[in-house]
């Protein structure tokens, strides 16, 4: 059962008050499209990793050769969407019919862990649907115009993080109800739940942060390098 990964790059980022479109943005040195590739590539549970691109940045990731050219299972990379949806559809249009399962992540968390992808995808193979998420250290509030609405269990929430692995036709199926009905998610996960499909849940890592603020940036930098110590130690 081969499994792809697609890794979605085709966001602005505009929080990060950057010039340079989010995933082509550096970290320690390299672009945080180039980490989160290496990352999915360094799972034994991953066959092929695809790039989903901004069509108007193709360009500049071809001019990332150096990097890309490090990357092992690196499939040609996919123009993406206007919306997360028209990505994930354009990065499982491009798959062969081999492809099986696939895992979808975002570029804009470089820091994710080869062997939280490898036990994502197992789950996923086994039931269908899984995502990593850390669970909630704060109290949730649902606020509605500003007023609170429910203060779920504290036990019962957890944060969602990427990759997010699917049996091909799950997600495929979940996309189509999606667009049929005009529902635009957040994450996939919440596309596949409406078609009544549950969930697991893979516990992750802190550290496998979004990049969404500067300060994002000079957290995950220090996380790198507290990994390079440990690693040398």
């Amino acid at each position: 059962m081969a499994t792809a990964a697609l890794v979605l790059a085709a966001g602005r980022g505009d929080r990060l008050r950057s010039g340079t479109p989010k995933a082509f943005v550096r970290l320690a040195g390299r672009s945080l499209l180039a980490h989160a590739l290496e990352a999915l590539a360094s799972s034994a549970e991953i066959d092929l990793v695809v790039p989903v691109i901004a069509a108007s940045e193709l360009d500049r990731f071809a001019a990332l050769a150096a990097e890309r050219d490090q990357i092992p299972k690196l499939a040609p990379p996919v123009a993406g969407g206007r919306e997360r949806q028209d990505s994930v559809r354009a990065g499982l249009a491009s798959l062969g019919p081999e492809i099986r399962l696939v895992a979808v992540h975002d570029a804009a968390r470089p820091l994710v862990r080869g062997e939280d992808v490898s036990r994502v995808v197992g789950l996923a193979r086994l039931h269908g649907a899984a995502l990593l998420a850390v669970p909630a250290t704060d109290t949730i509030k649902r606020v509605r115009a500003g007023l609170v609405v429910e203060t779920p269990p504290r036990t019962e929430c957890w944060v969602a993080q990427t990759p997010q692995a699917f049996r091909i036709e799950i997600l495929r199926e979940a996309l189509a109800k999606a667009e049929q009905e005009g529902v635009v998610g957040t994450d996939d996960t919440q596309l596949v739940e409406r078609l009544g499909v549950a969930v697991r849940v893979v516990e992750g890592d802190p550290s496998n942060l979004k990049i969404t603020r500067p300060e994002d940036l000079l957290l995950a930098e220090a996380l790198l390098a507290a990994r390079s110590r440990r690693g040398g130690a």
